[in-house]
């Protein structure tokens, strides 16, 4: 049984070689050696904007809900958590230490920091899927090329989905059922003090819209420096469904299937299937080697507590 949890990622990489098989993975090569360095420098850059946004984002949300998170402690334990994303399978480990990390001796001492976590989670995908889901909407009446008639019903269908399945979400945290209410109600004081009480909303949706727009323009920069530029278009349709790739919890930062979706993707621009590959392989090296500071943290805490234990022997 404990070889499950190696499966997903194992068929994650899987497909990697599959899509690397069936392309021209020489082609595909050459476009990432041949990448100029301001693209892989600028690239960097975004990655630690992303980071240093994201725990500013994570400090708002704990202090919202009572917590004392200094912004160096925000910031060095989300590039742990980021390095621990890229690297682990699931995607959330990184979350859980950031969890652990800030929990109290009193009893349940660690739910807290575990909602403020969540939360914070919760405001960057909802803008991420709200975005996703209008550019489903308009992609298809959008003038930019004859989509084949399959994947323009594909879409309308993904965002009918993506748009009932939020209208459902509001609809449940208006008009809870009686199962539900009893935990909704305290759930729903903690989310309004987070997203709603004093203009917390404004704070929450500049910063979740600034990581956002890191992330989509760090995807369209990667494609640029491998020579297939998107159009802006791309930013809000083809880009988050590859980033959507990301989410799926069984990969490892989503390799495989997200070259799987860019190689499906990119040929709607005009692009081969392997500008898309190439593209999503140098967004991924960005993401981890971006991220790697969050070595030098665990690092760090692994000889501290080393050290605490030799001290209490």
């Amino acid at each position: 049984m404990r070889g499950i949890r190696y499966l997903g990622p194992l068929v994650g990489f899987v497909i990697l070689a599959g899509v690397l098989y069936m392309l021209d993975a020489g082609q595909i090569g050459r476009s990432l050696t041949s990448i100029p360095p301001a693209y892989a420098i600028a690239g960097l850059l975004l990655v630690q904007l992303q980071i240093v946004l994201s725990a500013w984002r994570w400090q708002f949300t704990a202090g919202r809900l009572g917590m004392v998170l200094p912004v160096a402690h925000a910031i060095r334990d989300y590039y742990l958590s980021t390095f621990l994303n890229q690297v682990l399978p699931g995607g959330v480990a990184g979350d859980a230490v950031r969890a652990v990390r800030h929990r109290t001796d009193e009893t349940g001492g660690w739910k807290a920091p575990a909602l403020g976590v969540f939360l914070e989670r919760v405001a960057g995908q909802g803008v991420f899927f709200v975005l996703a889901g209008l550019g489903l909407i308009i992609w298809p009446f959008a003038d930019a090329g004859e989509l084949p008639p399959t994947l323009s019903r594909i879409l309308l269908i993904l965002a009918i989905v993506v748009v009932c399945a939020l209208v459902a979400g509001f609809g449940i945290l208006r008009f809870p059922p009686a199962f539900l209410a009893e935990r909704l109600e305290a759930g729903k004081a903690a989310l309004c003090r987070v997203f709603i009480a004093d203009g917390a909303w404004k704070t929450q949706s500049v910063l979740s819209l600034l990581i956002v727009a890191s992330y989509a323009g760090m995807f369209m920069l990667a494609s640029a420096a491998v020579g297939a530029p998107l159009p802006f278009l791309a930013a809000v349709t083809a880009v988050p469904l590859c980033l959507l790739m990301m989410l799926i919890p069984l990969t490892v930062a989503g390799w495989g299937a997200r070259e799987a979706a860019a190689a499906l993707l990119w040929p709607l621009f005009g692009y081969a299937a392997s500008d898309g590959v190439a593209a999503s392989i140098f967004y991924g090296v960005l993401s981890l080697i971006g991220a790697a500071p969050g070595l030098v943290v665990a690092v760090l805490a692994l000889v501290r507590r080393k050290k605490a234990g030799r001290t209490d022997h």
